[in-house]
């Protein structure tokens, strides 16, 4: 009989962002190995507008509620993928009647808040450690990420990989753009935690890009007037705009793995990055050149073969992101809702 697993998540469309695409990724992968995914999403709820991102709404859920989302999936697993309101009343219920549960650490949240407000970022991470080692693992994408979380005291960390689509995201969709080049492109979130200010200073010959949405969009295209903010792109525009530049700059510091990295290789573009984590673990043996002067990094990106750019992307899947979620979930015991078949083999 078919297994089911019910992924609670606070992030869902529309947003565009890392943990979307990845879920969505993941159900498809999965029912691919015979495994179902239900999710629950501030889609069923009502919901109120996320401070300083007024595009996103968070969920105003009920214990009885989410209770009764439970009840009606009857899940043989339950994973809890963000920390926001609905992930919290996830946990509770889970922890009141005894159901396993695992969860995923996707953003720097500690880094996020102490961005935007007075409040010291060991605070968050004693409230993190509370929510994720009560349950029975929590996965991250990267190995570094996980020995950092390791020494900050966090347990059970298991490694859930992310992959990348090496069909849309090709560099035979290359086009000549009407701009100088070299074009040096950047594409996500623009928001203070993306550090964009570090690219858009550079002094770099030819074109910067810049590809997204977000709150500091209208300041920044005041700030950078010869900066091309294209807003946001999706599809096969996306993709083409990736497959025409040529050094991918990811300013990043704080980012827990940049699915954006992935897409620019796969679409033939080297990455140019600062030495942390995550660009050191997509990047560390190829693709990119990663340096604590990004304009050095940016500059001998140049130099780079856009064909190693694509093998580097290769050795990404989907199918294995799906791989390595289902293994952890192997380890985990059944739900109490489990009694209609047997645990999940690993994969």
């Amino acid at each position: 009989m078919e297994k089911t697993v019910l992924v609670v998540t606070d992030a869902w469309h529309p947003q565009v962002n890392g943990v979307v695409r990845t879920l969505d990724e993941l159900a498809r992968s999965v029912k691919e190995q015979g495994i179902a995914i239900d999710f629950l999403t501030p889609e069923r709820f009502a919901t109120f507008p996320l401070p300083f991102y007024s595009d996103i709404r968070l969920a105003l859920p009920t214990r009885r509620q989410v209770a009764s989302e439970i009840d009606a999936s009857a899940p043989d697993y339950i994973h809890i993928a963000t920390e926001g309101p609905l992930g919290l009343v996830a946990r509770g219920i889970c922890l009141r009647r005894g159901l396993p549960f695992t969860t995923s650490y996707h953003t720097r949240f500690p880094e996020f808040v102490s961005a935007r407000l007075p409040i010291p970022e060991d605070w968050s991470y004693r409230w993190l450690r509370q929510f994720h080692n009560s349950g029975n693992g929590m996965m991250v994408a990267t190995a570094s990420l996980g020995t950092e979380m390791a020494a900050r005291g966090f347990h059970n960390i298991k490694r859930w990989t992310r992959g990348v689509d090496t069909v849309l995201f090709d560099p035979a969709r290359r086009q000549p753009l009407p701009l100088p080049r070299p074009i040096f492109l950047n594409v996500g979130r623009v928001a203070v935690e993306k550090n964009l200010p570090a690219f858009l200073d550079l002094d770099l010959p030819g074109s910067k890009i810049v590809v997204g949405d977000g709150p500091d969009l209208p300041a920044l295209r005041q700030r950078y007037p010869d900066v091309h903010f294209l807003g946001r792109r999706m599809g096969t525009e996306l993709a083409t705009i990736y497959a025409s530049a040529d050094v991918f700059v990811f300013p990043s510091r704080v980012d827990t793995f940049g699915n954006v990295i992935l897409e620019a290789l796969a679409s033939g573009c080297p990455v140019a990055a600062f030495p942390v984590t995550a660009p050191n673990d997509i990047l560390g043996d190829g693709g990119g050149v990663l340096s604590s002067d990004l304009q050095q990094a940016a500059l001998a990106a140049l130099m780079l073969s856009r064909e190693d750019a694509r093998r580097k992307a290769l050795t990404f899947s989907w199918s294995e992101c799906a791989r390595q979620f289902l293994s952890n979930l192997a380890g985990v015991p059944h739900s109490a809702f489990a009694g209609r078949g047997r645990r999940l083999r690993p994969m």
